[in-house]
C-alpha cells in the first residue's frame, strides 16, 4: 500500500451505452450528477471529508486542495470532471447538525461533449491501467445494487423533527397529511416538522416582521415524510427524475436525492456561471385559460409585481457577492421563463469571468463559501433571515437547500441548490422538502400550494402521487 493518490482517466466507448450518463444509474448508493444526458456517476468511496459549522466549506476547499497537490494523475481525456474528482453535498445552515461532505468514489464515468470516460481513483499502490479500471467498473455493476444509506446526521422518522407515524409532535397539529394526492397502495404521506395550519402561520407571522421593515424577503421551508412499504430505491427515483426534468440537475450523493433547476456556481477555467431562480406558478394555474399556456405564465408570472421584486433581490444578492471575484460580468436584463414540467419560474442566468485573488483564481469552494445563503434560498438581508427561519421553520433543514455537485482538481466543478429533492431515511421511508419565498404580499395559502408543485417531481419519481 501507499499513501499517495493516484488517478486514471481513460475513453471510454460512449456508443456502449446510448442512453447517455442516466444508463449508469443502475445502483442505490451511485453518486451522480447528470443533465441532459451528460455529467458524472461514481461507485465506492476512496475517501472523505466531513465538517459542521460556518467553516465547512473552506476546511473541506483545504482538504480537496491538499488531497490533490501530491497526487499522480495521468488523464487522456483532459476534460472538466476528469483526473481527481470529488462529489458533495454541504449542510444549509452553519448551525445543522448535519454533516457536510465531499466523497472521492472507487471509479467514476464521465460524458460531456459526446465523448465519454472513466477515471480510477485510488491509494492502492497496484497497477493502474485501462484493464484495471475497466475491471473495476465492471465489479461496480455487476453487483447487486445496495439499500440507499441513510444521510448522516438527518433526523430519522419519528424523532422530534417529525413523526412518520402520525402522532403529534411539538409544534405539530395532528400528523396525517390531507391532500388529493393519489398514493401507491401501502403508501402514506405525514407532516414533518410543521403542519400545514403552523406553516402558513409560520410565512403569516414572516409576512409580518417583513411589513415591519427588518428584512425584505424570506425563504420558508417545509417537510413531509412518505413510507413506502414496498422500498425507496434511490436508482429508480434517480432514473425517474432524469428523465422526466432534462433541464434540471439530478443529482444524488449518500442518500440525498433530486433534480434542481438551480446552479449556485459552474466553474470551467475561469469562467463562472450561475442560475438564479425566485418566482414560480404552478403549470396546473393554466388549466382551463385561454390562449397558448405560455402566454398565461408571460402574464401572471413576468407580469407580477410580487414575483419580479423577489426575483430582482435574488439576483442582486449573487452578483453582489460573486463581485469581489470577478473582471467581469454580466447578466440577463430581463428574466426568462423557465418551463418545467411541474412549474414555471422566473429565471436569470449570470456569467463571470473570474479574476485572482491573493494571487490565485478562486476556487469552487472559495466562491460557494461567498455566495451560500443566497437570497433565492435564505432571503435578505442573510442574517436578519437566517434568524427567522430558525425561529419559524422549526426544522433543521440538513442538505436540503446546500449546495450540491462536484469539483475537480483543475478547479473546474459544478454546484447546484439541493432543492426539488428529499433525504432517504431509511429503506421505507424518505423526507421531502419544498420552500417558498415569501415576500410582502405573499398569502399564505398560496405559498403552501406552491410547496405542494413542488413536491410533485419527488412524489411522481417515487411512484406515490401526481
Amino acid at each position: 500500500m501507499t499513501s499517495t493518490f493516484r488517478t486514471l482517466t481513460v475513453p471510454l466507448d460512449g456508443k456502449a451505452f446510448p442512453g447517455g450518463l442516466p444508463s449508469f444509474l443502475v445502483r442505490d448508493d451511485v453518486l451522480c450528477w447528470t443533465r441532459r444526458e451528460a455529467g458524472l456517476a461514481g461507485f465506492g468511496e476512496t475517501a472523505r471529508f466531513t465538517a459542521t459549522g460556518p467553516d465547512r466549506f473552506l476546511e473541506a476547499d483545504i482538504w480537496w486542495r491538499h488531497l490533490v497537490l501530491e497526487a499522480e494523475v495521468s488523464d487522456a481525456v483532459e476534460l472538466p470532471g476528469t483526473g481527481p474528482v470529488a462529489f458533495g453535498s454541504f449542510a444549509f445552515s452553519k448551525t445543522s447538525a448535519h454533516e457536510s461532505r465531499l466523497i472521492v468514489p472507487e471509479i467514476v464515468v464521465g460524458v460531456r461533449d459526446n465523448q465519454a470516460w472513466l477515471t480510477q481513483l485510488t491509494f492502492d499502490g497496484g497497477p493502474l491501467t485501462e484493464e484495471t479500471a475497466l475491471a473495476t467498473l465492471d465489479r461496480w455493476l455487476g453487483g447487486s445494487p445496495s439499500a440507499a444509506p441513510a444521510a448522516e446526521g438527518t433526523t430519522p422518522a419519528g424523532d422530534s423533527a417529525g413523526d412518520a407515524s402520525g402522532g403529534d409532535v411539538p409544534g405539530q397539529v395532528g400528523g396525517a397529511v390531507v391532500r388529493p394526492l393519489p398514493l401507491a397502495a401501502g403508501a402514506t404521506l405525514h407532516t414533518g416538522s410543521l403542519s400545514e395550519e403552523a406553516w402558513m402561520e409560520a410565512v403569516a407571522a414572516g409576512v409580518a416582521e417583513i411589513r415591519t421593515g427588518a428584512l425584505e424577503k424570506l425563504v420558508l421551508a417545509r417537510d413531509v415524510v412518505a413510507t413506502i412499504p414496498s422500498g425507496v430505491h434511490a436508482a429508480d427515483v434517480l432514473r425517474e427524475l432524469a428523465a422526466r426534468y432534462r433541464e434540471c440537475w439530478t443529482y444524488g450523493v449518500d442518500g440525498l436525492v433530486g433534480a434542481t433547476p438551480e446552479m449556485l456556481i459552474q466553474v470551467e477555467g475561469r469562467t463562472a456561471q450561475a442560475r438564479v431562480l425566485a418566482g414560480t406558478l404552478d403549470r396546473r394555474d393554466a388549466h382551463g385559460e385561454d390562449g397558448p399556456p405560455m402566454d398565461y405564465a408571460t402574464r401572471v408570472l413576468a407580469g407580477s409585481e410580487k414575483q419580479r421584486h423577489e426575483h430582482e433581490i435574488a439576483i442582486q444578492s449573487l452578483t453582489r457577492q460573486l463581485a469581489p471575484f470577478s473582471e467581469a460580468m454580466n447578466a440577463h436584463d430581463e428574466p426568462f421563463i423557465l418551463e418545467l414540467p411541474n412549474v414555471w419560474h422566473l429565471a436569470s442566468d449570470v456569467k463571470a469571468e473570474l479574476t485572482e485573488v491573493e494571487g490565485h483564481v478562486p476556487t469552487c469552494l472559495a466562491l460557494i463559501n461567498a455566495l451560500h445563503p443566497t437570497a433565492a434560498v435564505c432571503g435578505t438581508p442573510t442574517l436578519v433571515a437566517g434568524e427567522l427561519i430558525r425561529k419559524l421553520e422549526h426544522l433543521d433543514r440538513g442538505p436540503y437547500a446546500g449546495p450540491v455537485g462536484w469539483l475537480d482538481a483543475a478547479g473546474n466543478g459544478e454546484w447546484g441548490i439541493a432543492l426539488r429533492g428529499a433525504v432517504i431515511e431509511s429503506p421505507e421511508t424518505v423526507r421531502l422538502y419544498a420552500g417558498c419565498g415569501i415576500v410582502d404580499g405573499s398569502q399564505p395559502e398560496a405559498e403552501l400550494a406552491e410547496t405542494w408543485a413542488k413536491f410533485r417531481p419527488m412524489l411522481e419519481s417515487l411512484g406515490i402521487g401526481s
